[in-house]
């Protein structure tokens, strides 16, 4: 005769641990879209940097005589003058922040939701709720995973420093871990948090309202019933707004994480994520805190249009 210990034991795995099933699946499929998706990740980066204004208080007049190029001519000079598998350059650092990012989102979600917040006595758990966890929980994410997007960002440009002339800063992903450390001690690996951090409260934020408004409408006022037509729909709006609302801090960060630093770990180019919003618009035009926005629109796109976001809810209380 069994016991409830041998029956525990024989039952799958994702019945005895469903967090941990859950978050092996989801950074499995976080892993795939990543590697599926990084060349435009790649794309915007190289954009957002393109026509950097401040280079010029350095001398460098390399970014200044370049033509601008859109998304498709980047990617295609990527390819032409870099080699076709530089558009994957960075995916490695990019794997380890997805990781990151996800896992401390989701159980920094899945504590707040069940502990702190907890259900409305009808067992829905509204919409305020999802938005303020959503955004806490991907502040949250994002911080601890700052290094290795740090990382990402600058090995996203070893290819446009070499074809300018300058020196590779890193031999590899955890010679950069170790330069960056050696060179701004922990503190250097969160370089560029605050507007990180912020993006992801913006995207959050803009994704979860967005995306239960608009599905919340369709259902009401279409013949469209809650099924994958009307979360595809829901989706490209909800990122649409996320996107807008979280590039300018995308390209802030980007500028911070990538500038040049003297000995010691310090930017010579911004002395806060606010010098160079200041800098970027007077210098660059408003317009250019939206460098990036069409790839990393699509790419945030087809990750939500094929993944069940963790933190959009089910079912909303307006």
């Amino acid at each position: 005769m069994s016991t409830p210990e041998d029956a525990e034991r024989l039952s799958p795995l994702a019945q005895r641990w469903p967090r941990a099933s859950k978050f092996l699946l989801s950074g499995c499929a976080a892993t795939v879209a990543e590697l599926a998706t990084f060349p435009l990740d790649l794309t915007k980066t190289r954009l957002q940097i393109q026509g950097e204004a401040a280079l010029a208080r350095l001398g460098d007049g390399a970014t200044e005589s370049a033509p601008y190029r859109g998304m498709v001519r980047t990617a295609l000079g990527i390819v032409q003058e870099e080699g076709f598998l530089k558009l994957w350059q960075g995916v490695t650092p990019a794997i380890y922040r997805h990781i990151v990012y996800s896992g401390g989102r989701m159980v920094t979600y899945e504590h707040l939701r069940e502990v702190v917040f907890g259900k409305s006595e009808d067992k829905h758990y509204p919409l305020w709720k999802s938005v303020i966890g959503g955004m806490m929980a991907g502040v949250v994410g994002q911080f601890l995973a700052n290094p290795t997007d740090l990382v990402k960002v600058q090995m996203q440009m070893e290819g446009k420093r070499k074809l300018e002339g300058k020196p590779l800063r890193f031999r590899g992903v955890h010679h950069a871990f170790a330069k960056i450390l050696a060179e701004g001690g922990i503190r250097g690996l969160w370089a560029g948090w605050v507007p990180n951090i912020q993006r992801a409260a913006l995207v959050n934020m803009g994704d979860l309202t967005t995306y239960d408004t608009v599905k919340h409408y369709l259902v009401l006022n279409t013949p469209l019933e809650d099924n994958i037509m009307t979360h595809g729909l829901s989706s490209l709006c909800s990122g649409l707004v996320a996107s807008i609302l979280g590039t300018p801090a995308d390209v802030i960060k980007s500028r911070i994480m990538n500038q040049p630093r003297d000995k010691q770990g310090r930017g010579l180019l911004y002395k806060s994520s606010t010098d160079c919003l200041i800098q970027a618009v007077q210098g660059e035009g408003f317009l250019s805190l939206y460098k990036g926005f069409l790839p990393s629109w699509l790419r945030m796109q087809s990750d939500w249009i094929t993944q069940d976001h963790p933190m959009r809810p089910q079912h909303s209380v307006f």
